[in-house]
């Protein structure tokens, strides 16, 4: 290894180099890609880099492979950013739309549940019984028969004259 390579990995050259270079790639970045934070963050990553690829380079090309791997990092960043912009909006646009019925859709739907509520309301009382524990409560017809003390016959009966009413009531209903 020449002694010029070794040069650069030395504490107080390093120094020199930064000292010399990093206002000058700061401001060569801001003025390419704005956003100062981020500009700061690419000088301190370059130049860490050209420390940690210290032995692979001299004093000579130090300063264009930092600007080199500025500008990489930068352009990197500027795609990273346009790609995440790209799918936060698609987020956003999803979030904001994510009810894709119209709004005549929600209102009939409305209508139909205070339809269908006043319908049950009409029902028997043992009818709206069994109807409820069925469709609401996913009770079987063997388990509302248990808890009824009748056959499940009796109960099939009832839920047909129940959801019979209910399609005759609905289909009425101004």
């Amino acid at each position: 290894m020449s002694e010029a390579k070794k040069n650069i990995c030395k504490e107080s050259t390093f120094q020199l180099l930064f000292k010399k270079n990093a206002v000058l790639l700061r401001n060569y970045l801001y003025y390419r890609y704005g956003n100062a934070t981020d500009v700061d963050d690419v000088v301190q990553e370059a130049f860490i880099k050209l420390w940690d690829n210290c032995h692979k380079t001299t004093p000579e090309t130090a300063k264009s492979y930092v600007f080199r791997i500025a500008i990489n990092l930068s352009t990197s960043m500027l795609r990273h950013n346009t790609v995440k912009l790209k799918y936060q909006k698609e987020v956003k646009y999803l979030n904001n739309n994510s009810t894709p019925e119209s709004p005549e859709f929600i209102m009939e739907e409305k209508e139909f549940r205070v339809k269908l509520e006043h319908a049950i309301s009409s029902l028997s009382e043992r009818q709206r019984e069994v109807f409820l524990l069925n469709r609401i409560e996913k009770k079987t017809y063997r388990e509302i028969a248990e808890l009824s003390n009748v056959s499940v016959k009796a109960i099939e009966k009832l839920m047909s004259k129940a959801l019979l009413k209910l399609r005759d009531q609905i289909k009425n209903m101004p």
